[in-house]
């Protein structure tokens, strides 16, 4: 039987690449794969000694593409991996507000079509074939409408949309795909496990995935791989993997913890808001696209509410208006807090109040900090940390950090952290000053299953206490919280 890449006793000449044991892994070409583990396992590391990323002792990978003609394993392997990316992988020039600033906008920022199409004439000849499939790839993602958008105004699902589609134009032997659903509303979810199992029948596409959440293992994958403690533990067909499975995880908060959360002292300082937010008649543009039209929404005290859509709805729009990161903003009738919007009180006296956690907050955040400190900037609405903290903050860091279970890895440099372990990390950093207004854009991004559920409880305990409001964005109604009593659902306008 073909094997498409076969690695034995692979072992990284780099120590801080290795693997806890030496690699041994085969992918038959038949075979559709998931690797599965949890956050900081080691799935990323596996996969990039696949790819060939890391050098091995001795022998290297031994690859066979056939029925490709390409002889180069970059040609006959593509791998994606999700960061909220609205340039290259080292674009250090993105900052938290940038997809909201009309002035950082001109001639020189590339709209979707013409990175599409750079990427298209760079990856094969320019025939009616080749075309018919990149209009195929356009309409399956719902992507014409979008072709003339700036790519930093994408959403996060619209941004997923466009990096599958760039990465399907050269019809690669592999597809190495890491955590492709999240970000994805639940009809463009579908839409993607249709094409990639349409594409893999038709074209001789293998498909490896690397999923945190289990439960969007689709029904094309033949075989899974389950790497714990960075070290592959086990491959086995589907079949057998999901009758071994663990059932959904329950009860991750220990009842100590979840007591302690509860006995937190509430500070002098916090606001007392009959409305915690108002937006009066609000209407985003973009030149001539319309975000959101004649808005009117009241959050009052102590509600919970789920803000749903479908992916360029406006989701994050909207959340960047009441964060005040969109100068939109600031010529819009919103009040938080019962405070006008410019009444005299400054954003950042508000954002004091406000604990935010977004994809384009971890898209932000490229600062090679130890991780206790990414949390300690929570304390300081930063992104970075130009404040020393006292010991007594770094108390109250290093205690939010334990409740999320990432206390071992108060140390370690956030860049050096598994894409789950730094979500971790900003979740910390939203709930570290114990907010009066909790905005939770997509929090679940990237955690494993017991760490989504340890999250979700972490939320249902925080909002059981007086004062605290939630607003929470999520394409799975599943990770919604019990909490949730109220929702908000947008349209995409025309």
């Amino acid at each position: 039987m073909q094997a498409t890449i076969k690695i034995e006793n692979g072992i990284a000449r780099m120590p801080q690449w290795r693997m806890a044991k030496p690699v041994d892994f085969t992918a038959l070409a038949d075979e559709h794969i998931a690797i599965v583990g949890r956050n900081g396992s080691g799935k990323t590391m596996l996969v990039d000694i696949l790819v060939g990323r890391h050098p091995l002792l001795g022998t290297e990978p031994a690859y066979d593409f056939s029925p490709s003609e390409k002889p180069l394993a970059a040609d006959n392997i593509k791998y994606i991996t999700f960061r909220d990316c609205y340039g290259g992988d080292n674009d250090s020039t993105y900052y938290l507000q940038q997809r909201w600033n009309q002035h950082d906008i001109d001639e020189q920022t590339p709209t979707v079509s013409s990175l599409l199409e750079q990427e298209f004439l760079l990856t094969g000849p320019d025939t009616p074939e080749r075309r018919a499939f990149q209009e195929h790839l356009y309409q399956l993602f719902g992507l014409t409408p979008l072709l003339d958008k700036y790519i930093i105004l994408l959403s996060s699902g619209e941004l997923r949309k466009f990096q599958l589609a760039k990465a399907l134009f050269s019809r690669p032997r592999v597809l190495l795909m890491d955590n492709p659903f999240i970000g994805l509303d639940s009809m463009a979810r579908q839409q993607l496990k249709d094409l990639l199992t349409d594409l893999s029948r038709e074209y001789a596409l293998q498909l490896i995935l690397v999923l945190a959440k289990t439960d969007d293992i689709p029904d094309f994958i033949t075989h899974v791989v389950v790497v714990d403690n960075r070290e592959i533990v086990a491959k086995m067909p589907i079949r057998k993997f999901l009758e071994v499975r663990k059932q959904r995880a329950v009860g991750m908060l220990p009842k100590q913890k979840a007591d302690g959360l509860l006995r937190l002292p509430y500070k002098e300082s916090e606001y007392h808001a009959e409305e915690v937010v108002r937006l009066r008649n609000v209407s985003i543009r973009y030149g001539t696209r319309t975000i959101l039209r004649n808005l009117d929404w009241v959050v009052r005290n102590g509600e919970r509410w789920a803000l749903s859509g479908n992916n360029g709805s406006g989701k994050s729009t909207l959340l960047s208006l009441i964060c005040a990161d969109n100068p939109q903003g600031y010529a819009s009738d919103i009040t938080l807090f019962d405070i006008p919007r410019g009444s005299g009180e400054t954003i950042w006296d508000i954002k004091r109040h406000i604990g935010y956690v977004s994809p384009e907050m971890h898209r932000a955040y490229r600062k090679d900090l130890p991780a206790i400190q990414v949390v300690a900037s929570g304390l300081k609405d930063s992104v970075g940390l130009y404040a020393r903290p006292t010991e007594e903050e770094y108390e109250t860091c290093r205690w939010w950090m334990e409740l999320f279970g990432i206390g071992h890895l108060h140390t370690r440099s956030f860049l050096s952290l598994s894409s789950g372990e730094q979500r971790l990390v900003l979740l910390a950093r939203a709930f570290v000053k114990d907010p009066e207004l909790l905005i939770l854009d997509e929090p679940l991004h990237g955690l494993d299953d017991s760490n989504r559920q340890l999250v979700k409880e972490i939320i249902e305990v925080f909002c059981k206490r007086r004062n605290k409001t939630l607003i929470m964005v999520t394409h799975y109604q599943e990770e919604l919280p019990p909490c949730i009593d109220k929702q908000l659902k947008l349209k995409i306008e025309n």
